[in-house]
């Protein structure tokens, strides 16, 4: 069977795919020629990461696809429903990328908190004792209060990270149940964090000092975070959107930064990729990454692994 693999796949994957007898093909086929190429090279599983969609057109256009796989948690450039109808298997992986994304949304914070976005562009022909003065007001993480949009397993990761650095915690999820976060102190130390129903979120996001959203856009397509929440929020907040771009609003966050109200932000995702808006990517206050929170050698390799576990539990030889 032959496996594209659009957006790549580690060394790892691919050598357990092939050493169970699959076909792996790398070379990267632009989304226009998607469904031709599949067709004529008889390809029956197409693995993506975030940069190729598949989407009903494509579905439709390969009628001998058997799998679609996700390297990674988001979905949403699969039109995961139709396929299944179809009875084309979806997969993904959930699980692999959870600490690589919260170890960067982690960097991110402390970035935010002591100016590193600016200062690493602004030092080599900037006025040393003028950037001195510039950042000499950041802050610390330990005793702020870090809320955490959405708390899956990045949510949880990411918590942990943070209770391990002294912060305070306030989740928030539609699934309210309290959750033992693990904290690896080499002790086995845990703790437990209470969460916010979604529903609540206006009422406690004003006590955050820092938010990091874990979430997707709302049914509708619109924002999580839109001018109405940024009222809310106490003045000098910090953000972080490693989850997916216009879950924040770029507008109202433009508005909110310039208007001193939000003391910084860090972004991941865009709304706009691969081609982000320049007003976020040049703005001193925006800390900007290129889409990178699962791009950690360990996290490919857990990534690739796990898609190669699935296939062959799915279709290799001995069903």
């Amino acid at each position: 069977m032959k496996i594209l693999a659009n957006d790549g796949i580690s060394a790892l994957g691919k050598s357990l795919l092939e050493e169970a007898g699959f076909t792996v093909i790398t070379e990267k086929v632009a989304q226009e020629n998607l469904a031709s190429a599949v067709n004529e090279q008889g390809i029956e599983m197409i693995l993506v990461r975030s940069a190729t969609t598949v989407r009903k057109e494509v579905i439709d256009a390969c009628s001998d696809l058997k799998l679609i796989g996700r390297g990674g948690v988001g979905m949403d450039n699969i039109d995961v429903a139709y396929a299944r109808e179809k009875g084309i298997q979806v997969i993904n992986t959930p699980a692999s990328s959870s600490q690589s994304v919260a170890e960067l949304v982690m960097g991110h914070l402390f970035a935010l908190s002591r100016f590193l976005n600016d200062s690493y562009k602004q030092m080599e022909s900037g006025d040393f004792s003028a950037l001195k003065k510039n950042y000499a007001k950041g802050v610390e993480l330990r005793g702020k209060t870090l809320g955490i949009i959405g708390f899956g397993r990045i949510g949880q990761t990411l918590a942990s990270y943070a209770l391990g650095c002294g912060m305070n915690v306030i989740a928030i999820d539609k699934k309210p149940d309290p959750i033992s976060v693990q904290i690896p102190l080499g002790n086995g130390a845990s703790a437990s964090v209470e969460i916010i129903p979604s529903t609540s979120l206006s009422d406690k996001i004003g006590e955050m000092d820092y938010i990091s959203i874990h979430v997707p856009k709302q049914a509708d397509g619109s924002a999580v975070i839109a001018a109405e929440q940024f009222a809310q929020m106490k003045k000098g907040v910090r953000l972080v959107n490693a989850a997916r771009g216009g879950v924040i609003n770029e507008d109202d966050l433009l508005a909110s930064l310039e208007s001193g109200h939000i003391a910084g932000c860090a972004l991941d995702v865009f709304e706009n990729e691969p081609n982000p808006r320049k007003e976020l990517l040049s703005h001193p206050k925006v800390a900007c990454t290129p889409h990178i929170g699962a791009a950690t050698v360990e996290a490919q390799d857990r990534i690739g692994e796990e898609l190669a576990s699935l296939i062959i539990t799915a279709f290799g030889k001995h069903n």
